[in-house]
């Protein structure tokens, strides 16, 4: 490939923005047709959050073996490898003759975002071209959560009002993944500095120094993906049952509430500090937490809907502040690998929460199993809350520290 056939800085910026928006299109794609999936194939609620659940657990196995991949061969390679996958996936599921097909859709679907995701992450921060280096998670935040609304509501139409409900929708992802695919593979190659690329696999190593901030920004990361793991797998179900409809698009238009909310705030938190957006999220998810109690065991639509709202919100500050803190915290040369390591314990928590929700709506009901699920998550959010103010506290008491130590050097 030539020079001249490639794109600028800012085009591989927007390119790897839109591999973010396809891995949570590629996530979202199948929850709006669990209940269709279920009904078609007597499903139990067990079945089909199992298959959500296959996804990160596909995707963590990926993360522990070749969470460091990009930086060795290249973040474009990593993504385009990524999106492959995502594209074989959706064939997957597009031509689904039964309920193991979804297993290796969701399979699929995992390992290509674990290849895809972190590189993608991690490329956005090296070519952002603003002076801001927050905005690269904040645009990580923006553009997954556009990949999911769009996926909810695409879906919801499709299924809805256009024949072949479970083939449409996953042509469309497939489609969408060949776009994203010639838009990096015209980005320029990364590799110059790399080495000989390799591809064994490693264990995912964390730098030194950074422990406390991992920890906190991982928390808060994986109270975000707990939260939507109850959302996206429970999510249409409860939409179904509390407003009494049928329509898909409906409930995918409900469901794409909380993830428009999640676009929507991350956009205005830009210049508000990692720490500070981490509490900040931390106190709104629990707040989201006891909406979303309230909505189960009422079955008001009022309080699904601000559960959806909150819930969105909540999820944004914990996730940008989470992202925006190991951004900043990781060296640029372990920057792939650290994020993979977040992501997989985060994806790790995501699983069982789905897995453990669908079991427990099973076994107790939706209602019971609510119940239990929000003081758990709630120990997350309290978590994150207090493990960023100790990392905070902790940082400024360097900081002092190390001015006193040049005062007195210079005195």
């Amino acid at each position: 490939m030539t020079k001249k056939w490639s794109l600028s800085r800012r085009g591989t910026f927007w390119s790897a923005s839109a591999v973010l928006a396809l891995c949570l299109w590629a996530s979202g794609a199948p929850s709006v047709l669990y209940p269709v999936y279920a009904a078609e194939w007597h499903l139990p609620a067990v079945v089909t959050t199992s298959v959500f659940g296959t996804y990160p657990l596909a995707l963590l196995i990926v993360l522990l073996f070749f969470g460091g991949l990009s930086d060795s061969i290249g973040r474009r390679r990593a993504m385009l490898l990524g999106i492959g996958l995502i594209a074989v996936a959706a064939l997957a599921f597009a031509f689904a003759p039964n309920v193991g097909w979804l297993y290796l859709g969701r399979l699929l679907q995992g390992v290509g975002t674990g290849f895809a995701l972190g590189a993608a992450s991690a490329a956005l921060v090296e070519n952002n071209t603003s002076s801001n280096p927050r905005i690269a998670s904040t645009l990580t935040t923006a553009s997954t959560a556009t990949g999911l609304t769009l996926a909810l509501l695409v879906s919801g139409v499709l299924a809805q009002y256009a024949p072949l409900p479970l083939f449409l929708s996953f042509a469309v992802l497939f489609v969408l993944g060949g776009v994203a695919f010639l838009a990096v593979w015209l980005t320029p190659s990364d590799t110059a500095g790399l080495g000989r690329p390799t591809w064994r696999p490693k264990p995912l190593k964390l730098p030194r120094g950074i422990l406390l901030a991992f920890i906190a920004a991982t928390t808060s990361v994986s109270l975000a993906y707990s939260v939507g793991a109850i959302f996206l797998s429970l999510g249409s179900q409860m939409a179904r049952d509390f407003t009494g409809t049928t329509n898909l698009l409906v409930v995918g238009a409900l469901l794409g509430i909380s993830s428009i909310a999640i676009g929507v705030t991350a956009l205005f938190l830009g210049k508000v500090p990692a720490h500070v957006t981490i509490i900040i999220g931390g106190v709104i998810s629990l707040a989201g937490l006891g909406l979303m109690a309230g909505a189960a065991a009422s079955g008001s639509v009022a309080l699904f809907l601000a559960w959806c709202v909150v819930g969105g919100v909540g999820y944004s500050f914990a996730f940008t502040g989470g992202l925006g803190l190991v951004n900043r915290a990781a060296p640029a040369r372990h920057r792939g690998a650290t994020l993979s390591m977040l992501y997989l314990f985060s994806y790790l928590l995501q699983a069982i929460t789905a897995i453990g929700a669908g079991a427990l709506a099973t076994a107790l009901g939706l209602g019971p199993a609510v119940d239990v699920l929000a003081p758990l998550v709630g120990v997350l959010a309290a978590g994150a809350v207090t493990l960023a103010a100790v990392d905070l506290a902790v940082g400024r008491r360097r900081a002092s520290a190390l001015s006193a130590s040049v005062v007195q050097t210079h005195a």
